[in-house]
């Protein structure tokens, strides 16, 4: 399930810092503001310079694609969870799941819709909790009838952790870098 790279087209905002970064050793005149974004669709991590004059709010949305930017002047690129500041790390967790919870069909349609890697190995392992009983177990169940929600999942197969938690740990992993093999997360 990697997915070609594609371009984020909208970007929620953790942190915006009006005067730069606090390492920035330059006059305050020479330094430009600095929001830290994650992407809506693809979780991508961004470093963005807002238009002058804007004033970007935590978890606030902003448009980020081709076309012409309300409040993104432009995108000075993606960034490593490592280069977040703190608040921008505190929030990353709540914008995940929130980002998840919206977006919860495209999840279970992983559940869903994932196949094996290998002989050995299938998609649904790759998830942190998710052993091959689990996954057995997941293939059984969504052969009779496809899952519908994460609850859904949680009744129909025993003793899996929490789903939705299930792929937030996947996503940090992924942003940390941790497997090369990227399931929700474009780097």
């Amino acid at each position: 399930m990697i997915r070609p790279a594609t371009k984020e087209d909208h970007a929620i905002i953790l942190d915006f810092l009006p005067n730069g970064y606090p390492s920035d050793r330059r006059p305050l005149h020479q330094k430009s503001p600095i929001a830290q974004a994650v992407g809506r669709d693809h979780f991508t991590l961004l470093e963005l310079v807002p238009k002058k004059g804007k004033f970007l709010q935590p978890y606030e949305e902003a448009y980020i694609g081709g076309e012409e930017r309300e409040k993104i002047h432009h995108i000075i690129g993606k960034i490593t969870i490592s280069k977040l500041t703190q608040t921008a790390r505190m929030e990353l967790d709540f914008v995940v799941k929130e980002l998840i919870s919206k977006n919860e069909q495209r999840f279970i349609d992983f559940f869903n819709q994932a196949g094996p890697i290998n002989t050995r190995m299938h998609q649904l392992e790759l998830l942190p909790g998710i052993g091959k009983k689990h996954t057995t177990e997941i293939l059984e169940k969504r052969e009779e009838k496809e899952f519908k929600s994460f609850e859904d999942i949680k009744e129909r197969v025993k003793l899996i952790p929490d789903p939705m938690q299930v792929v937030v740990r996947r996503i940090f992993a992924e942003l940390n870098d941790e497997d090369k093999r990227k399931l929700f997360v474009q780097i």
